[in-house]
């Protein structure tokens, strides 16, 4: 299962990714970008349940709190790049990126602790 896990928040990053810079180089949200995002955070959303079931019992640490925070924020992100979209605000499908960029920021902080614990974890 762990396996599993790392695959799946791996592939949750290269969504995620390809949907925040591609929109960002773009310079402006389409819908194949919000795709990405709920792709991305469905495979997050998933791989984090698959770790969650390979621990004991929840502990209240900074990884466990920013992952739940990133996982929210991908969440509403996705959510309101969709809203967005279907309300074809042209000034919002313009300037979505600059948001797009800071969730993606915070989403890489659980993502690079989670890849430190890993590795301090298997030595």
């Amino acid at each position: 299962m762990i396996a599993w896990s790392i695959v799946l928040i791996i592939a949750a990053l290269v969504f995620y990714s390809v949907g925040v810079w591609s929109e960002r180089l773009s310079g402006i949200l389409k819908p194949w970008h919000a795709v990405m995002f709920w792709l991305g955070f469905a495979f997050d959303a998933v791989g984090t349940e698959l770790m969650r079931r390979l621990t004991p019992g929840f502990e209240l640490t900074l990884h466990n709190i920013t992952g739940a925070t990133a996982l929210f924020l991908m969440l509403a992100h996705a959510g309101w790049a969709t809203q967005v979209l279907v309300s074809r605000n042209e000034r919002a499908i313009h300037t979505f990126h600059r948001i797009s960029v800071v969730v993606w920021t915070l989403w890489l902080i659980p993502f690079v602790s989670g890849l430190v614990l890993g590795a301090t974890a298997s030595t």
